[in-house]
């Protein structure tokens, strides 16, 4: 599995709000991305929020590459800051 991790700074709660309710009334994934699952972690103190996009393959997060880096800036809850690429080597569940 990889995952592409998204750090955002300067998020306002409201727009932030607004981008997790546009998400839930999708039907998943924009076209061209292939994702297995996306997770939204919020720090409201440092107003932060890291967004977490799984994929099977580095393939399929190479493909949504350029549709994930063409959004426009309204569509995200802040100014992006970073993008990691990572391949998932251990995860544990409880």
């Amino acid at each position: 599995m990889h995952v592409r991790v998204v750090r955002f700074t300067d998020v306002e709660p409201d727009r932030l709000e607004a981008m997790l309710a546009m998400i839930q009334e999708s039907d998943g994934p924009p076209p061209g991305v292939a994702s297995t699952a996306l997770r939204v972690c919020h720090d409201t103190d440092q107003r932060t929020v890291v967004v977490l996009q799984s994929f099977d393959s580095a393939e399929d997060m190479a493909a949504a590459e350029s549709v994930l880096d063409g959004m426009p800036a309204s569509d995200t809850p802040g100014t992006r800051a970073s993008v990691d690429r990572c391949e998932l080597k251990l995860e544990l569940k409880a």
